[in-house]
């Protein structure tokens, strides 16, 4: 089972970069298009597998083996994922995070386009160490929507801020001990609080934040000024009240990131609420949230069995090499499963447990699969691409700069 698990984790990651052709395919025979967007929708790839290995497992082992592996796992991550999308992307929340940062962009001596977009590139994903990485990512791309992923914009370009959006929602969240899934695998196992990761990793991150958004925000330079302000002006009458209730909720929401029962249930109470005051609501993203929960839970039942050509490869490298391999191997597997690997490892040293986990979030943008809020970003944003969809090739070559800059601040500072 272990060997049809990494042959059938190598045919979800090959269909994950080739996701785009089949977008491509789907316009060129509408006969089969309904088959062929769905094996393009990024976000079913891993879903899609999880189901082969179960039934694989299910035909070699028996259904009940296949069963208790299945129930066997954790699916907090993904759940978690799925609630803070659809509360974050809510229209009170958006409203009064938009009407804050409109705020600030207006006291700038700089065009304000400009600086929305330098803000959804930089501060919000540092707001993730706050609100946690997927909250931030559903933010920032609602936010940057309408300014850069659009008509207008070079698609080299896009390609470039959703490199830099990826990277520095990555390294964004190292600032607090619970925030970014790297971080949050290791803390507790190797007693790293909030303080000692602000002052290890968090200010080299914010550093390297500034500087990946500036670089993206003077490229975009010439190319925002249509934009203005297409991002907000949505919200004239939203009460003050409903948008403290929506940010309590997802206050609530991150404080019980890791009990699903109690998340869940507040969510409840949440969508109760958004039917009793329709009229302050915009549709809510629950396709997307759900689409994306189904990949990280492919993800989870995937990597479940990835474990056995992992661990050795993390335990066997020295400190600078396990940093680059831990970059590398971040591309090819979520990175908190990555660092989880790595807490298993008895007596790991002090500068190896800080290489593991500055190269897993410094190559949290390469791919979609490398950070957990990274299919929330595509899910939301693939829209403003041609073909509707994210190439994991451009992704990867948009994600190359900043993902150096991150590196550089991490090994030299």
């Amino acid at each position: 089972m272990q060997t049809v698990g990494a042959v059938l984790f190598g045919l979800a990651l090959l269909h994950t970069f080739c996701a785009k052709q089949f977008e491509v395919l789907a316009h060129r025979h509408p006969r089969h298009a309904g088959l062929l967007h769905l094996l393009g929708e990024v976000e079913v790839v891993f879903g899609f597998w999880a189901f082969v290995l179960i039934a694989s497992m299910a035909l070699l082992a028996g259904g009940t083996q296949a069963i208790a592996y299945a129930e066997s796992l954790q699916y907090t991550e993904p759940l978690f994922v799925f609630v803070v999308m659809v509360v974050a992307a809510s229209k009170p929340v958006l409203s009064i995070v938009q009407r804050l940062l409109a705020g600030v962009a207006r006291l700038v001596p700089l065009p304000t386009p400009l600086v929305q977009a330098w803000l959804g590139l930089a501060v919000v994903p540092l707001l993730g160490s706050l609100i946690t990485e997927p909250a931030a990512m559903t933010l920032a791309a609602l936010m940057l929507a309408n300014q850069i992923f659009r008509d207008g914009i070079p698609e080299w370009l896009k390609y470039g801020a959703l490199g830099v959006l990826f990277v520095n929602i990555s390294i964004g969240g190292t600032l607090t001990s619970y925030a970014a899934p790297p971080v949050l695998m290791v803390a507790t196992t190797w007693n790293w609080d909030t303080a000692f990761m602000a002052s290890t990793f968090g200010w080299k991150a914010a550093l390297a934040v500034l500087v990946n958004a500036s670089g993206m925000a003077f490229l975009l330079r010439r190319h925002l000024g249509q934009a203005a302000q297409a991002a907000g002006g949505s919200d004239e009458a939203m009460p003050l009240a409903v948008s403290l209730i929506h940010l309590l909720v997802l206050g609530g929401v991150v404080v019980l990131a890791h009990h699903p029962v109690l998340f869940l249930g507040l969510f409840l109470f949440f969508l109760g609420y958004t039917q009793a005051y329709a009229r302050y609501q915009s549709p809510l993203i629950l396709k997307e949230g759900l689409l994306v929960g189904f990949f990280l839970a492919g993800l989870v039942v995937l990597g479940g069995l990835q474990q056995w050509w992992l661990q050795p490869i993390v335990s066997s490298l020295a400190p600078l090499a396990l940093f680059f391999g831990a970059v590398a191997l971040t591309a090819v597997t979520d990175n908190a499963a990555l660092t989880y690997l790595g807490s298993l490892i008895e007596g790991i040293s002090g500068a190896s447990q800080y290489m593991l986990v500055a190269g897993a979030v410094t190559g949290g943008g390469l791919t979609v699969i490398a950070n957990a809020p990274n299919p929330a970003g595509v899910a939301l944003l693939k829209s403003g691409f041609n073909d509707g969809s994210i190439g994991a090739i451009g992704l990867l070559l948009g994600a190359l700069l900043p993902t150096a800059v991150a590196a550089l601040f991490f090994l030299l500072l």
